[in-house]
This record gives C-alpha cells, structure tokens and sequence, in this order.
C-alpha cells in the first residue's frame, strides 16, 4: 500500500462516507482540499460534462490551486482541445497536461491501431498506455494521496456502485458529483453560464477518443455509446 495515504481514512472509510452524504459538492471538493492540502488534485477530460466540477474547483477560496490533470490520449477530437482552451482561458485554470510515454505514432508502429480490433483485451492494452499508466504517474510525480474526478453513478454500471470515497489503485478517489442527475448538470451549467462541448449539440452525451465515441442512438447512449459498445468503462476509475 502506497505510504501517502493516511491510514485514518483507509480504516474510517465508511465513516467519512456518512459524512460527505450530507455535503453538496462544493463542500466535498472543500473537505479533500482541508484533509490532504498539496496531496489533493483533481482530474478533467475535457467532456461534455467537465466544466461543472472545473467550475466550482475555480470558485472555491483557497489559500492555493487544487492541481488539476487533463489526461491527453493524443486523440481527442479537435472539438475537445478547443474546448479545453476556452475552458482552461474562461476559469483561469492551472492545468498539468499528462500524457504517454509513448507518441500515437509509435505506440501504433508497436501495436498497431488498438481500437480497430474490436478486442477487449486490446482495448484494455490502450487504455493502460494512453490513460491509466500516464495518471498514475502524474499522481505518484505529485505524491498525490486522493484525487477527484466528475463521475456520477448513473453512467455505468460500475459507477451505480460507487461510493464518495473510495480505494482505486491503493489511492483515495473521491467523487463530489457523484450523485448528481442530468438535469442538476444542465442547470449548473446554465446558471453559471458555462459554455456547451462543441460535439453536444451534435448528439453526444459523452465524448472520449474519437475513435471511440459515437453520437447518441436509439438503442445507445452515453457510455454504452463508446468502445464500440465492448466496455463501458477505460479502466481509469476502476481497481485493475
């Protein structure tokens, strides 16, 4: 089990989950920031729905930026990264950009494009390279003890199960939208004047890759619309 984290929230667990049921996510992001300080980060994509949790992270009065991630594949859709400027310049963001060791150019000459296999084991193989491997690193670089990220239970089945707090990878992953609806996105965004991904008015209610994100259809939707509809989920916010 890795040193950085604190034993107290390993063995209190439950706890401190009772705790955060009462806090709105304003207040969860707030109580990461006062347990852990320079060991809390938060991590973005850069999705349809990133500018609620990148919004609130702006608004709260800290001492210091909370660090902020964006895990870079090296294949977003063109939308994405210009999204990401006009986010990163409207909030007047600090982001630390994390990416693979290894180029898409040359992961493809070793492996070959990944995601045309429709293999799950070769899209596991994809998602450790271009996403888990590179957040890992970033957090062990920064000694990061728990991060946040903008999950919510109603998009995967994995997620339905989550809890505020958690163990992913012997690190604390804490969830502040965690059960927040549709409809509470929607109306954070349109109160506080956030601007819409691009590729939303187009259909898609997630967006990834562009390999591996397809517009809403009448039998998908959401995550079940990505991967080709093998997996729901990259693997980023699951114990491998």
């Amino acid at each position: 089990m890795i040193e950085n984290i604190h034993k107290d929230i390993q063995t209190n667990l439950r706890k401190y989950n009772n705790d955060l049921l009462n806090m709105n996510p304003q207040g969860i992001l707030s109580w990461g920031y006062e347990k852990f300080d320079n060991q809390f980060a938060i991590t973005t994509s850069f999705g349809i729905q990133s500018s609620v949790l990148l919004d609130m992270v702006s608004k709260l009065c800290l001492q210091k930026k909370i660090k902020i991630f964006w895990i870079d594949t090296g294949y977003l859709p063109p939308e994405t990264y210009h999204y990401a400027e006009k986010l990163i310049e409207d909030l007047s963001l600090e982001v630390e950009v994390l990416q693979s060791e290894l180029s898409p150019a040359r992961m493809e000459a070793k492996y070959g494009k990944l995601w045309e296999t429709n293999k799950e084991s070769d899209l596991d193989k994809y998602h450790q390279l271009r996403k888990i491997k590179p957040l890992d690193n970033g957090l062990e670089k920064y000694n990061i003890s728990c991060w946040a990220s903008g999950v919510r239970s109603s998009q995967t089945e994995n997620r339905n199960k989550m809890k505020y707090l958690d163990v992913i990878r012997q690190r604390l992953s804490l969830r502040p939208l965690l059960h927040w609806t549709n409809k509470d996105i929607f109306y954070y965004m349109e109160k506080n004047n956030l601007p819409a991904h691009p590729l939303f008015n187009k259909g898609y209610s997630s967006v990834g890759d562009w390999h591996s994100s397809s517009p809403d259809g009448i039998e998908t939707k959401g995550r079940d619309a990505r991967f080709g509809g093998i997996k729901q989920e990259c693997g980023i916010h699951i114990n491998n």
